[in-house]
């Protein structure tokens, strides 16, 4: 599947005119692209207590988990392979740690990640991850 980054670009920047960012005033919206095609978005939406602020990859892994899938049953690898974040502006900026492990998840290591040099695997982002076989490796036996 070919990835047509303009226009995930411009989806992420449409949604981050969404954003509710009265604090930092940095308004940030996330796109990805599903391996059945579809486009999934997501915003920053901030709160007084900043803590409790959800970025907008958060939202966007929301949104695809919401969505479900097209019409098959849930990859449990996930199911996205691309994805942009972008400020108001539209030009890319890069997940957090929070955002790299939540976007893990959801598209595995393979995701790519949109940044201002071009495409980028999420496991170059985040080497040496946390992930289920690390659950169930290390896990207490009762």
């Amino acid at each position: 599947m070919s990835t047509d980054w303009p226009a995930l670009r411009a989806a992420a920047t449409a949604a981050a005119r969404r954003a509710y960012a009265p604090y930092s005033g940095l308004r940030v919206g996330a796109a990805g692209l599903t391996d059945d095609g579809r486009i999934i978005v997501g915003s920053n939406v901030e709160n007084a207590s900043f803590g409790l602020t959800l970025c907008a990859e958060c939202s966007l892994v929301s949104a695809l988990h919401g969505a479900g899938p097209a019409d098959r049953p849930a990859n449990p690898d996930g199911n996205l392979v691309a994805v942009a974040v972008v400020a108001g502006d539209g030009d890319p900026l890069l997940p957090c740690g929070r955002c790299r492990q939540l976007l893990l998840e959801a598209g595995g290591g393979n995701l790519l990640v949109d940044t201002a040099d071009g495409p980028v695997e999420l496991k170059v982002l985040l080497p040496a991850a946390f992930t289920t076989t690390d659950l169930a490796e290390r896990r207490e036996q009762q």
